[in-house]
Formats: C-alpha cells, structure tokens, sequence
C-alpha cells in the first residue's frame, strides 16, 4: 500500500479558532502546494466577523513555508451569495487545483435552506486569494457535496463525492438514509458525467453507522499498485442518548432562530455521543474498493488531543519524495474543532 497505511499524528494544531472569522469553527480543509513554494490551506469556518447573520460558514486560507506552520490571511476566499438559492447560507469543503491556462479552480459544497439539496460548485482563481463564481458542477436529487478532484493517469480527472438520499418527504425534512462516495468524470474539469454505481456504501459496521462524510483518493503511480482511499465516518450515539437535529438540516432552524447561532447548534449536535474516525479502502480500477483498516482516531470522549472526538474530512498532499501528509478536521472533548495533520512513515 506504498506505507500509506501507517500514519503519524503531528503534534498541535495547523490551523484553530483565532480571530472573528473563525473563533466558532473551523474544519473541513483543502490543501495545495504553491508553485513558488510552500502550501495554502484552504478550509472552511464560521465566526463573529461572518459577513450577514444568517450566514453558516465561508472558505478562508492559511500559509505556510513547511506544512506545520500556518498563518492566517485576511479575508473570506469564498462566501456565501444570499442572491442564489442554492449557495445562500454556506460554502465548505474545497478541493483545489491547477487548470490548463494557469489559472486555479476550486470545487466546493454549497448550502442554501435546508429543504434545497446540497450541490458542488465552482470557482476560479490566477492568484488563489481572489475567486471568481462560475457556477454548479454537480447536483443530485438528495444532495452531493465534499468534492475531491482526483486527476486521472489517463488524463481528464474524476470528482469524488457524498451523495445523500433522504425519505419520501425530501431534505430537511425526513431522516437521511444514506451518504454514500459517488464519483463524476470530466475530460475539462467543468461538464462532468456521473458514473454508474456506488464507489463506498456506508453504514457497512458500527463505526460508519452514521454515514461516511467525505473521501480522498491517491490514484496508482505505477502499474500493477492499488488505488488508496481515504474516508471519515459518523459512529451513532450510545444506546439511549439523544441528539439535537443538526441545524443544516431542519428546517425550522430559521424560524426558531438557530441560523442565527448555526456554530454553536451544530457543536451541540457534533458533541451529542457521535465520534468519527478516518479509514483507508483499496481498489484495483479507482471504481470498485474494498474497506481496509481505521488509521486515525482519537481517545475519545474526555480523553486528550485535538481529535478526541472527530477526526474527518481530510485532504492529502505529497510531501519530501515519498511521504504524504494528511489535513484533517479535528475536535476535541471541549468541542473546539482544529485542523490537524499526521504523516506518512518513511520507506
């Protein structure tokens, strides 16, 4: 598995709450390597400073020169637009690459009310601090979102996602069923075709009963190696807990008030007995995987280290030759959410 199963935890946080616009939370990370040197870390937070009331989360960014070391920059890479439905309260989860004229897309999750179905969308960039709008590049009937773009050895590249399937009376209203890894081809990075079939089903063993809510995938860089996937996924509470609804997907959040106070509904829900952990999968063709073994979790609820409770939503970079480092979401047993990171070993 080119020592892509074994990882090291990276003392500290790469990036945490510090400033107004993201002192309620911060996760679901995206890393790039800048052609000058060094790394951006984009991910996606809210706080004080967010810029209309409603408003549940934006994308910000962080340097850094070594890949441990970050710095925040000055203001939201992507927001929000009230004006469009479908991307009015929240964007999260980018997914950065280089395209062929220079320029930079960014793939991401866009959120409106909760009755709308999640979509991926887009946006352009030739510096990655200023990012235009283009538009959806995926939508399904449940809801899609937590895009990886993966460029394919063939060429042409292949977006993997989240899907979620909701009973008869449609998001936010009736209980999710599932969230399963979908994935989408595209020979330009903008018109992309679904392929048929699930890539990873959830809900598969007692830690993923919740769902799997993203996925990164390293494909093979030479013939006859597996394709590597990496995935989060929910545990369910402990028998006889209860969970507030999650704030994204109820729809009488608004008119309760609690889009107003999105972060905190949320960690309330993220802190109800839930834990999730990071899994690794092969797969011969990038299409049909095989689950393999848990490689990042935490202590638990009450136990020490920034991922006690959650470690999700990662995104993976190659780092020195053969090594990789993982970004990853982390919240600890106070319910402060982190981006952390481990490490490969080294041959």
């Amino acid at each position: 598995m080119r020592m892509l199963d074994r990882w090291h935890k990276e003392a500290g946080a790469r990036v945490e709450p510090s400033r107004g616009l993201d002192a309620f939370k911060v996760q679901a990370p995206g890393v790039v390597a800048i052609p000058s040197g060094g790394f951006r870390l984009f991910y996606t937070a809210v706080g004080p400073a967010k810029p209309f009331p409603e408003c549940q989360g934006y994308i910000l960014s962080a340097v850094s020169a070594d890949g441990l070391r970050f710095r925040p920059e000055p203001g939201i890479r992507v927001a929000p637009r009230p004006d469009i439905p479908h991307l009015s309260l929240r964007v999260l989860a980018p997914s950065v690459t280089r395209v062929a004229d220079g320029r930079w897309r960014m793939y991401f999750e866009a959120r409106g009310p909760a009755h709308e179905p999640t979509v991926i969308c887009s946006s352009v960039s030739r510096d990655l601090l200023e990012w235009t709008y283009e538009g959806v590049r995926l939508r399904s009937q449940g809801g899609v979102g937590s895009p990886r773009y993966v460029p394919l050895p063939e060429g042409g590249a292949r977006l993997y996602c989240c899907a979620s399937e909701y009973g008869p009376d449609g998001p936010g209203r009736s209980e999710r069923l599932s969230h399963d890894v979908v994935s989408a081809v595209s020979p330009d990075g903008l018109d992309f075709e679904w392929e048929s079939g699930v890539r990873l089903r959830d809900r598969r063993g007692e830690m993923d009963e919740v769902g799997i809510t993203a996925a990164d995938v390293i494909p093979p860089e030479r013939a006859g190696e597996d394709w590597v996937m990496f995935f989060s996924a929910w545990q369910d509470l402990p028998p006889g807990a209860v969970a507030p609804r999650h704030p994204s997907e109820n729809v009488d959040a608004v008119a309760s008030g609690q889009s107003q106070d999105f972060a905190a509904a949320s960690i309330a829900a993220d802190m109800a007995g839930y834990r999730s952990r990071i899994y690794t999968a092969t797969s011969r063709d990038g299409l049909l995987w095989e689950r393999r073994t848990c490689i990042v979790e935490g202590a638990g609820y009450g136990g020490p280290g920034p991922d006690a409770v959650h470690a999700e939503d990662m995104s993976l970079i190659r780092i020195d030759g053969n090594r990789y480092r993982m970004y990853y979401a982390a919240c600890d047993r106070n319910g402060v959410w982190r981006v952390a990171s481990a490490v490969t070993s080294r041959e």
